[in-house]
């Protein structure tokens, strides 16, 4: 197997586009994929196209009726669909939304396609990651389930068991009800709780459908959770989930709307932070599943100031070359940002911010809610994989 890393992408995946003013803006992909070519990133990983998913391969996650209006949406863009979630005052109706939306499909099977049969060890596609789509319906800003797809690909290649890992700020709801009654695939959701952010669900009582039973894991953060608590969490739960399912390959969505500058959510992280959980998940991969790891975007909406780091180091960790955060940010992509944006865009590839944490080992304490947050998901998690939810 090669040890060479991927990125799967071409400009034309920038036409998921909801339109001006809409928070998923394409922006956001086309300065990550600037800000890596100018640390040098591109030039440690194949660059290759995407496809554009044909009807067969969106089919075998969602259904044919949903496809043709999705079809309808992008044709007429003026006429919602409520009834399949299209045109709301999330997931906007826009031209070409069939065409555009399957591409990105593509870009994601692409990639777990040339890690599962051995072209590449990593592989990433960051317009990828649109993890809330439903099997006949549009949800929150996404329209085709690119992670689910993936995986069902996976499945349908030849893998025995595939774990997902989503580290979104909104609950991975999509990939988690497409298979929440398949023993195969491990779906592991760190998001903030469900009582205080869309979509609602994530609760550490969800645990997987009859004869799927633990494999599906949630872990919900309370508001205002930072790095520390957030990196303990993970590590607390994630690792030995993952390690007690023995999966085929890693697939992960990676939204950095975790970030205390995201407007839509609540968490507290850094860039730092972020990075310390993409470095963690590597490591993962590479601990469970020979290294293969297939790796999506997801949300993010600080558009300038957050994603294109974030998703930068991800794609160098991916590369096998973390950047060292004190990298200065390259004057020519801050100069491009002022030029094209009227924006000053940050120094350095840090957000200063220390990423070190309490292990889960050092003491419980049922006085704050993160600490009852993890005990609850392991406590009820844990036994479904024979697992010991004490130390």
């Amino acid at each position: 197997m090669s040890g060479e890393a991927m990125l799967v992408f071409d400009d034309g995946l920038t036409a998921y586009d909801f339109g001006h003013g809409h928070p998923m803006s394409p922006i956001r992909v086309d300065l990550t994929v600037r800000l890596a070519r100018a640390l040098g990133v591109l030039d440690q990983l194949k660059v290759v196209p995407a496809p554009i998913a044909d009807d067969a391969l969106i089919g075998t996650v969602h259904t044919a009726e949903y496809i043709a209006a999705v079809r309808r949406a992008g044709e007429d863009p003026d006429r919602p669909d409520q009834l399949h979630g299209l045109g709301t005052e999330d997931t906007y109706c826009f031209p070409d939304m069939h065409e555009a939306s399957a591409h990105v499909v593509g870009a994601s099977v692409e990639a777990a396609r040339a890690v599962w049969e051995g072209d590449v060890l990593h592989a990433a596609n960051i317009s990828g990651g649109l993890h809330h789509a439903m099997p006949a319906a549009a949800s929150g800003f996404c329209v085709y389930n690119d992670p689910a797809i993936a995986i069902q690909w996976l499945l349908d290649h030849g893998a025995e068991r595939v774990a997902y890992v989503d580290v979104d700020v909104h609950h991975g709801d999509g990939v988690q009800t497409v298979f929440y009654d398949d023993p195969r695939v491990l779906t592991v959701s760190l998001h903030e709780s469900p009582t205080t952010l869309f979509p609602g669900t994530g609760s550490a009582g969800e645990t997987g459908g009859p004869g799927a039973e633990g494999t599906a894991v949630n872990i919900p953060l309370p508001p205002g959770t930072g790095d520390a608590g957030w990196l303990r969490a993970f590590h607390a739960i994630v690792p030995d989930v993952v390690k007690a399912f023995r999966p085929s390959v890693l697939v992960t969505q990676h939204g950095c709307d975790s970030h205390v500058e995201d407007p839509l959510a609540h968490l507290t992280k850094s860039v730092d932070g972020q990075r310390a959980a993409y470095l963690a998940l590597h490591d993962l991969a590479h601990e469970v599943a020979g290294g293969k790891w297939v790796a999506t975007g997801g949300g993010g909406y600080a558009i300038i100031d957050v994603v294109p780091r974030a998703w930068s180091h991800l794609l160098a960790i991916v590369a096998g070359s973390p950047i060292d955060p004190q990298t200065p940010v390259p004057e020519s992509w801050r100069e491009d940002v002022r030029i094209r944006y009227a924006r000053t865009a940050p120094l350095r590839m840090t957000d200063g911010r220390d990423a070190s944490y309490e292990d889960w080992s050092t003491g419980y304490n049922p006085d704050t809610w993160l600490d009852r947050s993890i005990k609850a998901t392991r406590d009820i998690s844990f036994p479904l994989l024979g697992l010991d939810p004490t130390y």
